[in-house]
């Protein structure tokens, strides 16, 4: 077999793809990305005052032996091992995450408006057929308006009710009464919930410091700065915008798959379906802001998320607890390094000029920082992401079996976070091995356990 196997992107799953392929010894492959880097989502950046930083809060952390493997091999001992420590800022108050697990941090009022809602949600008779609905149907109305409905609402930045439930999974701790009940009458911290408890972060160069290491195995295959235009499936070539042009046999699109599917070109095969098919997936954005301190930060916290809707920002990471190398010259008794993520869509959009001023000012409200502090940020960093999150709507999985059935039939294979367009397997590890497995199973026919 020696079919020519072209790669659109390479972020991790281009990059999975690109290794396994190495790994097989297999030669007749290319890959083409957009940037003059690697990395795509999971890439990093130092700014102009020396400090790192990552396109949002990305930890390193998996169930999935080949990557784990993978990761040793790339990095070896150099990273820093974390136990993750994720807290909740709402009202002044400091909650552990996840908050259903640890309501009793609330006003006894609000402790007590909580559980009597959980309570009466196990009788609720609603049947469920959007987000909205589980949400109230599990939690209750006390923990839904508190902080799921309003925190959903600020990530996704799409009405709750016009998402599926059917993705939840590992994303969101599902709650029992009686262990509830026992964390408040015992004064228990209940939070050791999710697979990222535990985490590992490079020492160097961010996230991006491990995606880089892939670089010795793409370097002879790669071609930066190209942007696809279009895909003519009756010649199985893709043509990029300076006229360049490409066959292929098979194709592996990383891409955001709606805007894959508009390039998608024949005279033999009707596509205008799949436009209509495409519209239905949806996606929002994320402002990063980085704020380069002139301080050393007390604390051992890695995230914070917040609810509150005078915050700008969903979650805050503490970067410069992830490695000291994401501040000038390492030194965190004089540097520190705060991360905020602003979310927005077609329904909420952001004026990018006040971003950053905004998130000063959400900081300062939330108590993060002080006045004072204002005189203390050393460095301010700002990287807009227009696909950040694809939201599993209603739509989406009628659209994506229409869409994907089509592609497959013509050799064409999307994968990965906006390839797959499944927000549910959309972490990093999944992202690298939906690369890894679809090269398995052109090549070996086996299998693909993660994108099934």
């Amino acid at each position: 077999m020696n079919k020519r196997i072209v790669i659109i992107g390479a972020g991790p799953t281009g990059l999975g793809a690109a290794y396994r392929l190495k790994e097989l010894g297999y030669e007749n492959w290319v890959i083409y990305e957009k940037d003059d880097y690697i990395g795509g989502l999971s890439s990093s950046f130092k700014d102009e005052k020396g400090f790192t930083w990552d396109i949002g809060g990305h930890v390193m952390f998996s169930n999935n032996q080949y990557f784990n493997n993978l990761v040793d091999h790339l990095i070896g001992a150099d990273f820093i091992s974390h136990e993750r420590e994720s807290w909740i800022r709402m009202n002044g108050r400091w909650i552990p995450y996840p908050f259903q697990n640890n309501i009793r941090y609330l006003p006894e009022d609000l402790t007590r408006q909580c559980l009597e809602g959980l309570i009466s949600a196990q009788n609720d008779k609603r049947q469920i057929s959007n987000f909205e609905d589980w949400i109230y149907k599990t939690f209750g109305e006390g923990i839904a308006k508190l902080f799921m409905i309003p925190y959903n609402m600020k990530v996704w930045k799409i009405p709750l009710n016009q998402m599926s439930y059917n993705w939840i999974s590992e994303r969101i701790s599902i709650v029992s009464i009686e262990r509830i009940t026992k964390n408040i009458t015992e004064e228990l911290d209940d939070i050791n919930w999710g697979p990222n408890n535990k985490f590992k972060f490079p020492l160097y160069g961010g996230t991006g410091g491990f995606f880089n290491k892939f670089s010795p195995f793409v370097k002879d295959k790669i071609s930066h700065k190209k942007r696809l235009s279009c895909i003519d499936i009756d010649s199985r070539t893709v043509i990029f915008d300076d006229g360049g042009e490409d066959k292929y046999d098979i194709l592996i699109n990383t891409s955001p798959l709606d805007l894959f599917i508009r390039m998608v070109k024949s005279k033999k095969r009707d596509t205008a379906h799949l436009l209509e098919k495409a519209y239905h997936l949806k996606h929002s954005g994320v402002y990063v802001v980085g704020i380069g301190l002139n301080k050393k930060t007390e604390g051992t916290k890695c995230w914070v998320y917040f609810p509150d809707e005078d915050i700008p920002f969903y979650r805050m990471t503490y970067f410069s607890r992830y490695s000291p190398s994401n501040v000038p010259n390492g030194n965190t008794d004089v540097y520190s390094s705060l991360m905020c993520e602003v979310s927005f869509s077609e329904y909420k959009p952001m004026v990018e000029t006040e971003v950053t001023g905004l998130t000063v000012n959400g900081l300062v409200k939330a108590g993060i920082l002080s006045e004072g502090d204002r005189e203390n940020i050393a460095s301010t960093w700002l990287k807009k992401i227009d696909f950040a999150y694809p939201a599993p709507t209603l739509e989406r999985d009628d659209s994506l079996r229409e869409i994907q059935l089509f592609l497959e039939n013509n050799q064409i294979y999307s994968r990965g976070r906006f390839g797959a367009w499944k927000y549910e397997i959309g972490n990093m590890d999944h992202s690298v091995m939906m690369g890894v497995e679809v090269v398995n199973r052109i090549l070996c026919s086996e299998k693909e356990n993660v994108w099934r």
